[in-house]
Parts: C-alpha cells; structure tokens; sequence
C-alpha cells in the first residue's frame, strides 16, 4: 500500500473519523488509501460528485460508518451493498470490521474495476463482486446474507424484492440511506420498518432506516 501526505485541516479530520469509529492506525491508513484513489480514478470516470478531501471523509466515510452506531455490526457476519458503485457504504463498513463477508452488487464495469483495485489496494480479504443486476442477483444466488445496505442505489420497492416469499434473502435486515425527509410511500412499507434513526453529518441531516420481513 501506497502512502499520502494531508494538510493539517485535514489531518485534523482523519484524527476526528479515527477518534469517533475507534480506529487503529492500520485501518486509517486503509481509508486514506481509498479516498486517494477515489480521487485519482474520479478524473477518468465519475465516481462521485464529490471530489474534495475533507467532503470525501464526511459524506461518504462518516455516512457511511453512520451505520455502526445503530447496528451491532459485531454481530452481522456478512453484508451485500446493493448497487455498490463507488464503494459505500461497503467497503468502509469492510474496513471497520474486517470479519464481515462483504459481497458488491454492481454491473457498471469501470466501477467494477474500481473496486477490484480498492479491494486489491487495501488488501481486503473475502470481499467478492457480483456485476449483474439486482433482479438477477436475487434469482441466480443464494449466498448466506445476514445485511443488505444500500445507500442512494434502487428504489425502496425494488430492494423490498428480498422480502418475497421466493427470495432465499427473505429473512435478511436491509439498512437504507434515506434523505432526512423520507416516509414509507405505502402501509405494507411501514409494517417492514424495524427502526428509524436521524443524525447529522456536516450540516445535513440524514436518515438510517432498517428494514425486516414482518
């Protein structure tokens, strides 16, 4: 793995992330890794709107280990990202907690490749990408999922195909990424709700909802 020198403003906020998710210099150094080469590749091929560094490390590594503090993640042993793009929220949650099987659903091909040498990069083990579509990946798979995250990826009834009978994932939690606004659309999505939480990161407010079959 490659090394980075940062400003001090922003070695300040690599000290902030590391202080409030408890991580050790190892996992830090692998965070620092990925948002440079998140920056790197996003002069080829749009990964994110948001290039800057310090925007990198709020709204897209604080959101997404957002997740840590409502979900006992300890206790999840293996994750699939829907629509995993970029990498979030997979690859930090993989990061935090290196035991997790992480599985990435992306078709688009240049982020596969992305991911492939984050994954590489930062020398993450079990990780493994699956680059068809969801529907496919739904009704040609039967891994053992315990968590579906998905964060700004399907649409709400979509991802709720997991839920279905037929689905072997029917009995899977899904952690959704919502805007600070969002409402179940419907009665049948309000009963699949397990909890709601809002937080803030920067001066967004944000929402983590967790989905379950009831």
């Amino acid at each position: 793995m490659t090394s980075r020198n940062f400003t001090p403003d922003q070695t300040s906020e690599w000290d902030i992330l590391a202080h409030t998710y408890q991580l050790d210099a190892y996992k830090l150094s692998q965070f620092k890794i990925y948002l440079e080469l998140l920056q790197t590749w996003n002069k080829n091929i749009n990964l994110t709107a948001i290039q800057e560094t310090l925007a990198i490390i709020q709204y897209h590594f604080y959101d997404s280990l957002s997740a840590s503090r409502y979900i006992s993640l300890n206790e999840i042993a293996s994750v699939a990202d829907i629509g995993a793009g970029a990498g979030f929220p997979g690859l930090p949650l993989k990061i935090m907690y290196p035991h997790i099987k992480l599985f990435l659903i992306e078709v688009n091909q240049k982020k596969v490749k992305f991911l492939q040498t984050v994954i590489d990069q930062l020398a993450l083990s079990d990780v493994h990408i699956y680059f068809q579509d969801w529907r496919t990946f739904l009704r040609t798979t039967s891994y053992p999922i315990d968590l579906f995250v998905a964060r700004a990826s399907l649409q709400i009834s979509d991802m709720f195909r997991i839920f279905r009978s037929s689905s072997p994932y029917n009995n899977a939690l899904l952690a959704y990424w919502a805007s600070s606004h969002w409402k179940p659309e419907n009665a049948e999505q309000n009963s699949y709700v397990v909890h709601q939480w809002s937080y803030q990161v920067d001066s967004r407010v944000r929402k983590l909802v967790l989905f379950k079959r009831p």
